[in-house]
């Protein structure tokens, strides 16, 4: 017996992420737990534990240093965007400065940012970060940036193409501390 599990087409998947997403945002149980918070497809909340001094640390360097290298976009940390997976909440991204979410107060994005970035703890797989990057790119992210526990970055092309830099940033280190 096989089974076939049809999912929904990507506009009804954002349709359905931003319902349920503008549901947890007014939970206020919700908003005062210390826990990061992203969705699974069927909406169901799934939580982590709050990152480490060492994940905040990484983060705040790639994005001030992306703020400098590409000033003309914007650079956003735990970014809430819409993807086929439910509502994924990026570590970094940087918006081209045409895209019109610059301006606007979104809840979340319904389209990928054009760089996302996923800092690596210890508790991440490798096939979460692997299907992370999968639903990036479904999204629209032109490419995805993987900071490793040791500092070293990974940058995709997609589908899978790994590269020694960034296409969009070039200047980017391929190691942070």
């Amino acid at each position: 017996m096989s089974v076939i599990i049809e999912l929904p087409d990507l506009q009804s998947q954002t349709a359905f992420n931003m319902a349920r997403w503008t549901e947890i945002l007014a939970d206020p149980e919700l908003t005062q737990l210390p826990y990061r918070i992203e969705t699974d497809h069927y909406g169901h909340i799934l939580m982590s534990p709050p990152p480490a001094f060492s994940h905040g640390r990484r983060q705040s360097f790639i994005c001030s240093l992306l703020s400098n290298l590409l000033p003309q976009g914007l650079t956003i940390t735990e970014c809430p965007v819409s993807t086929a997976g439910g509502v994924k909440a990026i570590d970094v991204g940087w918006l081209a400065p045409d895209r019109p979410e610059i301006l606007l107060d979104p809840l979340l994005l319904t389209r990928a940012p054009e760089v996302c970035i996923e800092i690596i703890s210890p508790s991440n797989s490798r096939s979460e970060i692997d299907h992370k990057r999968a639903l990036y790119f479904d999204a629209d992210a032109a490419e995805v940036w993987i900071c490793n526990l040791d500092g070293s970055l990974s940058f995709f092309l997609p589908p899978d193409r790994e590269l020694s830099a960034s296409v969009i940033c070039p200047a980017f280190p391929a190691r942070i501390a």
